[in-house]
């Protein structure tokens, strides 16, 4: 996973983003990328209080507590501490923005682009069921464990891509799409609870929201096949469903996007590089 210390100074790829001397003797660790789309995962002693921008953030019984920027964020992020000894600590974050590409997809079903008064309804209901499957902050910090591609395979659109349907401008792609073919597993990218398990939404298709602690979530889309059943335990690894064209696709692919609270995050910043293909074995040459 790339990572990013707070331990004096902060690293992003490579790259010195902004120097924190303040922080040299910090009690607090924090691990991710200070961009847009971008999750911090926090380490601190059980018992702190943490807040971000006037929020209160959950530390969970071992010390840990996350946050994220949305695609969209500006300006400075600021970060209060307040440790059980009253000690505090206070940090100012300068969030890197990102340029984010452009993306046209032609062949859209035009029921996509231009949805009838019917199929507007039937959106609609799809929001509420979305909106009332988002967690709040669930006492379990998951989130702090590595993450795993939930499927291998040809990365096709990346994180805050602006997308022209058949040429119309539509909201920014959110997630990370992995193309692979209809019926390839689906694995949970970390241990979660299952917050919905729909088989048929009209944009997502077969969905998925997994739940990973403190308002992290998982968001599986256009799946063939859901295998699990709202308040389902899953771990790591364990297959959740099959890559699909079901919804708002051209072709079989897993669409994999993440939120934290009203944030939309980019998940490849948790996993890294798609693992290569292993290479096929040939068979033994003997006679």
């Amino acid at each position: 996973m790339s990572t990013t210390y707070f331990r004096g100074f902060l690293c992003a790829l490579g790259a010195l983003l902004f120097a924190l001397p303040a922080w040299a003797n910090t009690r607090v660790e924090l691990t991710g990328e200070a961009v847009q789309g971008g999750i911090i995962i926090g380490a601190t002693e059980p018992g702190t209080k943490v807040i971000l921008n006037g929020e209160p953030l959950m530390v969970s019984e071992r010390g840990n507590f996350l946050f994220a920027f949305d695609r969209d964020h500006k300006g400075t992020a600021h970060l209060d501490v307040e440790y059980p000894d009253d000690e505090r600590e206070s940090l100012s974050i300068d969030v890197a923005t990102r340029e984010y590409d452009v993306q046209r997809i032609e062949g859209v079903a035009s029921k996509y682009v231009s949805p009838s008064a019917e199929q507007l309804a039937q959106i609609a209901r799809d929001r509420e069921l979305k909106r009332t499957a988002r967690p709040t902050d669930t006492a379990h910090d998951w989130f702090a464990e590595d993450f795993i591609w939930p499927v291998k395979g040809t990365i096709t659109g990346t994180f805050g891509l602006q997308r022209y349907f058949n040429g119309e401008p539509r909201r920014p792609h959110y997630g990370v799409d992995v193309a692979a073919p209809t019926g390839t597993p689906v694995a949970a990218p970390a241990p979660g609870i299952v917050r919905l398990a729909e088989p048929e939404l009209y944009f997502e298709g077969g969905a998925i929201f997994l739940d990973h602690g403190h308002g992290m979530i998982s968001v599986m889309m256009h799946l063939s096949r859901v295998d699990v059943e709202v308040g389902q335990q899953v771990a790591q690894g364990d297959i959740i469903g099959a890559v699909g064209a079901t919804g708002r696709v051209t072709g079989p692919h897993l669409d994999w996007r993440m939120y934290w609270r009203r944030a939309h995050v980019d998940p490849a910043l948790l996993v890294g590089d798609m693992p290569a293909p292993k290479p096929l074995q040939r068979p033994n040459a003997n006679p």
